[in-house]
């Protein structure tokens, strides 16, 4: 069902009115306790500043790191609402704690367009518990409720589920609105032929996603260390390569599979060696019928990078989800910064390419590639889980469109 969006609130609708918005601030620290990354944050700016324009008053509510329930001072989030204060060009306040005394004080004295801060909602046991209580006090600070955190939208938590049994409407920020626009339109009525690349190191961790997308899409391309899990079922010598041994079964089941439905599941027919997992490792490409003992895979070879490339030339709708080989040392990082070049080709050119969250991101963005892309999912879990066809609560628990 399609949820209702900010875009259907007008500033009639929102003046003066106290909004509680669900950000993902959950950005990465340096070792100096700086912001390393506050992609994140500049992705909730279209939906706040929304808000400011219409009159609101913006109650924003973030975890950050795993703090498990109790008070850690160094998951607050003050180095968050410095950054906020900077984008915005406005004084972001921040709250003790996110309910209690001091947060209705903070929320009571905010004039029309401006923002403040919650403290870690994970400060709170109840929060990923989705107690009642801890959502009805929540939610009491506001009146209307706006989910923009995409990354937390597959966690039924109180400020994600739990508050919008209290507060109406209950609607998507505009980056929620675009990561369903675009992943579920991918998954759902996409321009033809899709192809999916699926990369990354385990089978086990990408099964739901692999079934699904053998469903729905034309092409299936697999890379990373879950293929070697796949040469093993075929009965090849795989070296000392990640193998998931119980996981044997399930990759001849996907491969017939994918034979059977008529689509085509490629996986490398050459792979780039290292005699250790290490950066400096010695290498050599082999072919997948020629890996020697003691050598391991760590990317996908020249010869695959070719055919790859070749199987998406004609594709008009692509998902990324995970690296095709250690993209992280760059003698290893071919393979994956291939797919990047090649998908940015395939953007200009009018192609629907969709990055799904966790290391493709990190690897899109490592090249320079991240602003040529049609969509970068800004949640690891969330997008995986969308891609599968699972309900996300957080997504659900928005008032459906009328």
């Amino acid at each position: 069902m399609a949820k209702r969006s900010l875009s259907s609130l007008s500033a009639e609708d929102l003046r003066g009115k106290r909004v509680l918005v669900r950000v993902d601030f959950n950005v990465p620290l340096n070792e100096n306790g700086s912001i390393s990354d506050d992609t994140r944050i500049r992705a909730a700016l279209p939906t706040i500043k929304d808000l400011m324009d219409k009159g609101a008053r913006i109650i924003l509510a973030a975890h950050f790191g795993r703090p498990k329930g109790t008070v850690n001072e160094s998951m607050r989030l003050t180095p968050v609402s410095k950054r906020l204060s900077e984008l915005l060009a406005i004084d972001v306040q921040k709250t003790e704690s996110c309910i209690g005394p001091d947060a209705q004080e903070k929320v009571q004295f905010l004039n029309n367009g401006e923002v403040v801060l919650l403290e870690n909602v994970r400060f709170f046991s109840q929060e990923e518990k989705n107690e009642t209580d801890f959502a009805k006090q929540l939610a009491s600070l506001a009146d209307v409720y706006v989910n923009d955190a995409f990354g937390a939208a597959h966690r039924a938590h109180a400020s994600t589920e739990g508050v919008t049994n209290f507060l109406n409407p209950c609607v998507a920020g505009h980056l929620m609105e675009k990561e369903l626009k675009y992943l579920q339109g991918a998954i759902n009525d996409p321009r033809r032929p899709l192809a999916a690349i699926v990369g990354g190191s385990k089978v086990s961790s990408k099964i739901g996603v692999l079934e699904t997308l053998i469903d729905k899409c034309d092409k299936v391309l697999i890379g990373g260390g879950m293929v070697f899990t796949f040469y093993k079922a075929r009965g090849l010598s795989v070296g000392k390569s990640l193998v998931e041994e119980d996981k044997l079964d399930l990759a001849k089941a996907l491969e017939a599979k994918a034979e059977s439905q008529g689509v085509q599941l490629l996986l490398p027919d050459d792979v780039l060696l290292a005699d250790d997992f290490s950066a400096d490792a010695n290498s050599q490409v082999a072919s997948i019928e020629s890996i020697p003992d003691g050598w391991m895979g760590l990317d996908i070879g020249p010869s695959s990078i070719k055919a790859f490339q070749q199987a998406l030339s004609d594709c008009k709708t692509v998902i990324w989800n995970g690296p095709m080989g250690v993209f992280e040392f760059d003698k290893f990082a071919e393979g994956t910064n291939a797919i990047a070049t090649t998908l940015a080709q395939l953007s200009a050119n009018g192609c629907c390419t969709i990055i799904g969250g966790g290391d493709s991101v990190a690897a899109v963005e490592k090249a320079g590639l991240a602003s040529q892309m049609s969509h970068i999912s800004t949640g690891g879990g969330a997008s995986l889980e969308l891609l599968e066809g699972k309900v996300l609560p957080g997504v659900s628990a928005l008032d459906d469109i009328k």
